[in-house]
């Protein structure tokens, strides 16, 4: 089937994105964490030591973006890097007790905006919200008629 969204709701998903991206910033830069690094902690977290390919797949972004990140948070001192102990061509990745104290913190946070993005909604609103923003993702995630990602755009 194929449908398009109405005129007047064509532009509002870009700005959605935008607008997160902005308040998502604001809000974290007071605790000195940068755009991307909140879902790098979320993955060591639940996975302490995991491998950087692991946190590309994971984070669903390309692997000189983890190179990058992951640079900037060893310099604040929230993760370090080690060579695996089995092969030292891989490099896995930890949390320093200071990535482990930040993370009620983060985890506020991230409470604060999922509270402001759904303030004035009855809990069965939310819950259609989030069964609609997970199909948009997964729809986004696996186009129909690209193979491999061809003909994406990256940005």
């Amino acid at each position: 089937m194929n449908r398009s969204i109405g005129p007047a709701v064509e532009g509002l998903i870009p700005e959605l994105c935008r607008a997160h991206h902005q308040r998502a910033r604001v809000l974290f830069h007071r605790l000195g964490l940068h755009r991307g690094q909140p879902g790098v902690l979320k993955v060591l977290w639940k996975e302490d030591g995991c491998t950087q390919s692991d946190l590309v797949a994971k984070l669903h972004v390309q692997p000189a973006t983890v190179t990058n990140m992951l640079h900037r948070m060893e310099e604040s001192g929230l993760v370090e890097r080690r060579p695996d102990a089995h092969d030292h061509r891989v490099s896995r990745v930890f949390l320093t007790p200071a990535g482990r104290e930040i993370e009620s913190e983060v985890r506020a946070v991230m409470r604060r905006l999922d509270a402001e993005i759904t303030q004035g909604f009855s809990d069965e609103e939310c819950a259609l919200l989030e069964g609609f923003l997970r199909r948009v993702r997964d729809n986004l995630r696996a186009p129909r008629g690209e193979a491999n990602g061809e003909g994406a755009c990256d940005h």
